[in-house]
């Protein structure tokens, strides 16, 4: 159990921690050790070899993710150690589709400060483990030293382990009890150093996390403002060019059955069932419109019975696998369903793709996430003031985000990753 201070900062200093961070710190000091040298030559092999076809660039593209997992590994110690509540590291993304958008990516990647702060703490870490390797040293040999006069007993002097020095047996048994002291001394002298120093690196400042919070705000506000304003756009353009059209026929035509009524009412019959069924068609692409405004069975049966009545109407098969095991906020379930329903009708209107399949999860962390993937040709983009801008401002607005893979010739797939209570 987590030991919180009265200020509601973990408490380093305890016993327990101090023995975890000791062992810890012996652990890291031969494996990371190791790392770093292995990721020296792994570095100069890929600058050496950039001429080489190519090479180079791939062993450092790998690089790149090595020290990512490396420093996630890092900050995942420390955080079970301390309990700090450090968020998991994440890859970063430019947000960007195609070649260029990865490279993107991936300089982000290798320009992220969080995953540095992660590298130089390992190492720093590295050297109290070595240090610390040490200090273990001279604690057994100064154990070593309260038993040798019963084990030995010879005149020679005993050497005492990680220091150079030779003891005479005369002064074991005292100078074994120093070493001793000395070395659990300096151990708990070496894990709250190391406490401290993870929570200076690896912990944000009070400031850093306002202003953190304070750009999350900011995008996440930009995000629902623009995505408001896209859905505004198309509800216009589905009323000015679907159902206005129609409602100003069925007017005409009412119109011309008033004329007829009396003179040919056979004709007027035939006009007013035209009227009739231009009423049934319009009644359905307005109930088609509010249902991409808002739908009913979201709210009053859950993502899963939404996503199996979505897939039911989809014009193309569609391989539902939705595994939800709680219910999240009415906004994160929204913005997950519409990105779905628009992906489906993009697939349908436009990637003459013959079925898609849709994949749900609840991730670790209280994450929703989402995957639509079909089969037809590819190339769609996000284009500003379309759909799928649209729905990438929806999901940012949440807080989530959105990934676009469509090459040319397909297959297109579309990711969200949405947190669960917003």
């Amino acid at each position: 159990m987590t030991t919180i201070s009265r200020s509601g900062t973990p408490r380093l200093y305890t016993p327990t921690r101090l023995l975890g961070a000791i062992a810890q710190l012996a652990v890291v000091g031969v494996v990371w050790s190791g790392v770093f040298i292995l990721m020296f030559p792994l570095i100069g092999a890929g600058l050496g070899l950039i001429p080489v076809i190519g090479i180079g660039l791939l062993l450092l593209v790998g690089v790149v993710y090595a020290l990512f997992a490396f420093g996630w590994l890092e900050v995942a110690r420390v955080d079970g150690l301390y309990g700090f509540g450090l968020a998991p590291r994440r890859l970063r993304t430019s947000g960007r589709p195609g070649f260029t958008g990865y490279l993107r990516t991936l300089w982000l990647q290798l320009i992220d400060p969080s995953m540095w702060r992660a590298i130089a703490h390992a190492a720093i870490a590295t050297v109290l483990g070595w240090a610390t390797l040490s200090l273990l040293s001279v604690l057994g040999s100064g154990i070593a030293l309260l038993f040798s006069p019963l084990l030995h007993g010879q005149a020679r002097a005993i050497p005492l382990q990680g220091t150079g020095f030779d003891i005479s047996p005369a002064w074991a048994l005292p100078a074994g009890v120093i070493a001793i002291v000395i070395a659990l001394a300096l151990l708990a002298g070496v894990g709250i150093v190391h406490g401290i120093i993870a929570r200076a690196i690896l912990v944000p400042s009070r400031e850093a996390q306002l202003a953190d919070a304070a750009r999350t705000s900011q995008v996440q506000r930009a995000g629902a403002v623009r995505a408001a304003d896209v859905e505004r756009t198309r509800i216009e353009r589905d009323l000015h060019d679907g159902v206005q059209p129609r409602l100003v026929s069925l007017g005409m035509t009412l119109g011309m059955a008033q004329q007829k009524i009396d003179d040919d009412p056979a004709a007027a019959k035939a006009l007013i069932a035209e009227a009739h069924t231009s009423t049934k068609a319009a009644i359905t692409e307005l109930r088609q419109l509010a249902r991409g405004i808002h739908t009913s069975v979201l709210d009053d049966r859950g993502l899963d019975a939404a996503l199996s009545a979505l897939a039911a109407r989809s014009p193309i098969p569609v391989a539902l696998d939705a595994r939800i095991q709680t219910r999240c906020s009415p906004q994160a379930e929204a913005a997950v369903y519409f990105v779905i329903a628009e992906s489906l009708t993009n697939a349908a209107k436009h990637s003459r793709a013959a079925e898609c399949r849709v994949t749900v999860r609840q991730r670790e962390g209280g994450i929703l996430w989402a995957r639509i993937e079909d089969n037809g040709i590819g190339g769609a983009t996000v284009v500003p003031g379309g759909g799928l801008d649209g729905l990438s401002n929806r999901v940012l607005g949440v807080g989530g985000t959105f990934r676009l893979d469509s090459p040319a010739g397909g297959p297109t797939s579309v990711e969200v990753s949405v947190p669960c209570a917003f």
